[in-house]
């Protein structure tokens, strides 16, 4: 039976706490969201909105906020796992 691959075991885990982060901030919002329950009220009102409406609405850019750490946070951990492997090549 031949022996793995040596670039199978210097691999990075699959679950690592930044990818647990990045899963967090794209699964906040959308958990927000489909908890209606949460936000299916008139009160508190803001500038004449409904909760309702107003809480919505913030969580626009809070997802965009969230969307683009998670994005950025995908790039810096490619990047360093692609320096990894050239520095493992050398």
């Amino acid at each position: 039976m031949p022996a793995p691959p040596e670039s199978q075991e210097t691999e990075s885990p699959v679950i690592t706490p930044t990818r647990v982060v990045i899963g967090l901030c794209l699964f906040v919002p959308f958990i927000a969201m489909l908890w209606v329950g949460s936000y299916a009220r008139v009160e508190p009102t803001f500038i004449g909105l409904p909760f309702f409406y107003w809480y919505q609405m913030l969580w626009v850019p809070l997802s965009a906020v969230l969307t683009m750490t998670a994005y950025k946070l995908v790039k810096r951990e490619d990047a360093k796992r692609r320096a990894q492997r050239e520095g493992d090549a050398r």
